[in-house]
């Protein structure tokens, strides 16, 4: 982002705390205000079992009761300690479940040794109708029997999940009758990656891709110290399904990389405030630490010292914070060391990390991001698309057990569109974590209202080997297929800073919340998950006129992806973008550097040929089909083609328009949909907090002057290469 931009955000108002100027805003509610757990607080509430997960379950259920009139009790540890808003024990529950004339509404009770209070109907602990299969430590079963609500789980974590359920389910969950319906995460690792330096980059900043401020761990070299901030940050991660993140960034500076040692006690004191609320703590380290850490004079991974080091390094980590998750390593990527120093592949350097993370039942993420960043522009052979897949592929069934390889959902880097990567259906003996980017890089940087989940949705629902074989979903949840299959990981970058409200952009909430639910499940649909959205940030008692605050804000959002695609770059070729902070056009900025990163427009056509035929071969990285429907420009998809191909002007879409009649249609209509974005959210004025109302409004303007900016520059650029006037006679300039 330039640095304008950046002061105007750093300018743009919000709540703050009392006292004095200089102290730190009150964050916003998010979509967990007090409001939103009205229909739970309302109920007699009875919460059964022990430890740390299900003190927060009861606290939760407590704080709600307190806030709308109900009361809560619990059995187990503190049994017969309820309490209400009157107090202690106020109208409560016995500890046995419920007492005469206080019959509970909501049991929300962990299975186990202890039997189960009598206010579980029984048949609430009936099993589901075709669903015998176990929990796990995060599912849970919720029913609703003869007036009763209950969730039941094995283990505290689903519990908790079971909770958060219940609020975005509302009034809902206590109307009727509901049989018995299992709940389970669909992927066991659901995880946030941070970009945030502990030490301030004089390149990135305080967080690198930060759209919304500072950290939330880190300031000026040290811990930022606000523990009520990252309560409420864990409190947000466990409401959606979040149950991991890394604090630090994967290009590991000096003074990261001694979070690993000397520096250990910051990540405790982070794992401590997190650890309530079920999120694991990893660490992106170096893959130079015995160097650079311990002295060594080799981080070679073949090396009996390097062993060695890693593996009583790593128990110290594991004893200072036993539920400790992993590591994360970018290495022999963008300058960041690597095994390619010492002659070595990335099997050998992920394997040796997962050694000494296997004992502790650690796991290192291997990012698959590895590509030559000096390409010479004039070598139209080298492909920057093909460097993941030339680089693991060959090493398919070579990686441990806890090596997680996260592969970057398109070939190149979190472009607004592209392919799904061909290493996701490459490596079937090997677990993966398809990486996303909550952050909007590449979209807009939470100065553009750009929901990115139908976006996610359509990556994870993507078909690798077509239809009607298994999803991209399918293949992380370990779905039996035709080869064998090892499961992964969902991971993005985040996108929270110390910005009032998060993101910087309200409603970029609604990315961070819709990555979470469709980590806990891919098959929702974006729709429901921005109603849930809507529901809980803006429920209907907080705002003038509820029905026209979701019609707006799906008015907004519903297709601000495809907008945001319209006003970029086209037809899925990438990287128009200013390489000063990626923010804004410049249609050549790219087209000359070392990064790989180019369009090839001339006098007679635009895109890159990537075919087996006459390009780069990289749609011989995909299996059939997909290697012949991108191979050919009549078969490829329209919004796809200039990845794939060098077509000319004249060339004809599967909608009937030339390219160069949709590049100049595309831009006017999507600065024409974000006029309409801007006039719909006006009409909200007085309808909603103001602070939130202003904030938007702010960023729709600047969103539109972008759009335009886009709009006018990507078209001129193109006329003049092309000499081809627009159809519809609009200015050009």
């Amino acid at each position: 982002m330039s640095g304008s931009v950046t002061a105007r955000d750093a300018a743009a108002g919000g709540p703050t705390r009392d006292g004095a100027a200089g102290t730190a805003p009150v964050p916003h509610a998010a979509w967990l205000p007090p409001e939103a757990f009205r229909a739970l607080g309302a109920r007699r509430v009875l919460v059964h079992g022990d430890g740390p997960l299900v003190d927060t379950v009861f606290d939760e259920v407590v704080r709600a009761c307190a806030g709308h009139g109900g009361w809560a009790g619990r059995t187990g540890v503190g049994a017969g300690s309820g309490s209400s808003a009157d107090g202690p024990s106020a109208g409560g529950p016995s500890a046995g479940g419920s007492s005469a004339g206080c019959p509970v509404d909501l049991v929300l009770a962990v299975r186990g040794a202890d039997p189960l209070p009598s206010a579980v109907p029984a048949g609430a602990t009936a099993t589901p109708v075709g669903d015998a299969g176990p929990l796990g430590d995060e599912g849970f079963l919720c029913s609703r029997v003869d007036g009763v609500t209950v969730v039941l789980a094995d283990a505290p974590a689903g519990l908790l999940y079971g909770l958060f359920h219940l609020v975005r389910a509302g009034e809902a969950a206590f109307t009727g009758d509901r049989p018995t319906r299992a709940h389970r995460p669909t992927l066991r690792r659901r995880m946030l990656d941070h970009w945030d330096n502990v030490a301030v980059h004089p390149g990135s900043g305080q967080v690198e891709r930060g759209y919304a401020g500072g950290s939330i761990f880190w300031r000026d070299g040290g811990p930022r110290g606000d523990r009520d901030r990252l309560r409420a940050y864990g409190r947000l991660l466990a409401s959606t399904g979040v149950n991991a993140i890394s604090v630090n960034n994967v290009n590991v500076g000096v003074t990261e990389a001694r979070l690993l040692t000397d520096r250990l006690d910051d990540v405790a004191e982070i794992a401590d405030l997190l650890r309530p609320y079920g999120v694991r703590v990893h660490l992106s380290v170096t893959f130079a630490a015995p160097v650079v850490l311990g002295g060594l004079p080799t981080a070679d991974p073949l090396d009996d010292e390097v062993r060695q080091w890693w593996h009583d390094t790593t128990r110290r980590v594991f004893a200072r914070i036993p539920d400790f998750g992993g590591y994360v390593v970018k290495a022999d990527s963008e300058g960041q060391p690597g095994p390619f120093t010492y002659g070595r592949d990335h099997a050998d350097g992920a394997n040796l990390l997962a050694a000494a993370l296997a004992p502790h039942g650690g796991v290192v993420h291997w990012r698959a991001f590895v590509y030559d960043h000096r390409q010479d522009w004039r070598d139209r052979r080298t492909d920057r698309a093909r460097a993941a897949y030339d680089h693991f592929a060959p090493l398919d069934g070579r990686f441990a057990d806890n090596v997680v390889l996260q592969v970057k959902f398109g070939p190149v880097d979190f472009q607004p569109r592209e392919p799904v990567s061909p290493v996701i259906a490459a490596m079937p003996a090997t677990r993966l974590a398809v990486e996303l980017q909550v952050t909007q890089e590449y979209t807009g940087q939470q100065w553009h209202a750009c929901y990115l989940a139908p976006w996610w949705r359509e990556v994870l629902g993507f078909r690798p080997w077509g239809p009607p074989e298994r999803t991209v979903a399918d293949v992380l949840a370990d779905v039996p297929g035709p080869q064998p299959r090892r499961g992964g990981d969902l991971v993005a970058v985040a996108n929270v800073g110390d910005d009032p409200f998060w993101c910087g952009h309200p409603l970029a909430q609604a990315n961070l919340y819709a990555f979470g639910r469709l980590a806990w499940d891919p098959c929702l649909d974006p729709v429901a998950i921005l109603d849930e959205w809507i529901d809980l940030t803006f429920p209907a008692s907080t705002v003038g006129d509820p029905d026209l605050v979701r019609a707006t804000l799906h008015a907004v959002l519903d297709d601000s992806w495809r907008t945001y695609e319209r006003y970029t770059a086209p037809l899925g070729v990438g990287f128009m973008v200013n390489p000063a902070g990626h923010y804004g056009p410049s249609v050549d900025g790219y087209e000359y550097s070392r990064w790989g990163t180019y369009h090839f427009a001339d006098r007679d056509g635009v895109g890159v040929d990537r075919t087996r035929a006459t390009g780069t071969g990289f749609t011989g990285q995909y299996p059939p089909p997909w290697s012949q429907v991108y191979e050919s420009p009549e078969r490829c998809p329209d919004e796809l083609l200039l990845f794939f191909h060098h077509v000319p002007y004249s060339h004809v879409l599967h909608n009937g328009s030339t390219v160069i009649q949709h590049i100049y249609d595309t831009h006017f209509a999507g600065v024409e949909e974000v006029v309409a974005m801007r006039e719909r959210w006006a009409r909200l004025a007085g309808m909603i907090d103001r602070a939130v109302h202003d904030r938007v409004a702010e960023r729709l303007d600047e969103q539109l002057r972008c759009a335009t900016e886009w709009r006018d520059q990507v078209n001129t650029y193109f006329f003049r290469k092309s000499g081809v006037p627009d159809a519809r006679g609009r200015r050009i300039h």
